[in-house]
């Protein structure tokens, strides 16, 4: 598994041109060397031992993945600072995560908690992905985006909370959001609170000319 990660260096980063550079200073590449390692004593009942490598890895690369998260070959963090594991996740074949990534639980419910990623997933940065649900194979999950329940295979989710905008390169309908063009929750509902006082002014508007042409128009009665 480690030479499959190994290589998944050069084929996802072209930032990676020398094999002695990857080894001696990739953090993602360090990471997962070193889970291997505690999951392996993880899944030998080894006590502490698997925890200490763990914490010994989020020291030295700011990673945090515990030892019982299960991950499978051609894994890749990209720059990886404040990637979080949990110990339930299930991470399929060729996921590549960038930094900020959590794979988190809700609460403090037992058993599997934590999300089971599918092959060839993408979860760009700082993206929140967290529960016991499913994120199909080939899905890629925006920037920032919060999922909460399961996504189908080769789709794109976006947004807080997350919402699937393409499967299989077609646009969801209804959908109004490009991958790349995450939404700010607060700042729509200040656009719909000016929408709302954009229409209430222009009902006081015409209610104001009306009043006003009825106050001529009675104006001009009493006079006559």
């Amino acid at each position: 598994m480690v030479i499959a990660d190994y290589k998944a260096v050069f084929e996802r980063d072209p930032a990676a041109i020398s094999k002695l550079e990857v080894l001696l200073a990739y953090p993602g590449f360090h990471a997962i060397v070193l889970h291997r390692i505690a999951h392996r004593l993880w899944k030998w009942r080894i006590p502490w031992l698997p925890r200490l490598i763990s914490h010994f890895n989020r020291w030295l690369t700011l990673i945090e993945i515990h030892p019982g998260a299960q991950i499978e070959k051609g894994f890749f963090i990209d720059h990886g600072a404040g990637v979080v594991i949990g110990e339930t996740a299930v991470v399929g074949e060729n996921v590549t995560l960038y930094q900020g990534v959590t794979l988190g639980g809700t609460g403090k419910e037992r058993g599997k908690r934590h999300p089971t990623i599918g092959d060839n997933a993408v979860i760009a940065t700082g993206a929140k992905i967290l529960g016991n649900i499913t994120i199909g194979d080939g899905v890629r999950v925006g920037a920032n985006a919060v999922v909460i329940r399961s996504v189908p295979d080769n789709s794109t989710v976006v947004g807080v909370p997350g919402r699937v905008v393409k499967i299989d390169g077609v646009r969801v309908p209804g959908a109004r959001l490009d991958h790349s063009d995450l939404p700010d929750p607060i700042l729509e509902r200040l656009e719909n609170l000016q929408h709302e006082i954009d229409d209430i002014e222009r009902h006081m508007k015409s209610w104001r000319e009306q009043f006003g042409r009825d106050y001529e128009s009675n104006q001009g009665d009493q006079s006559g």
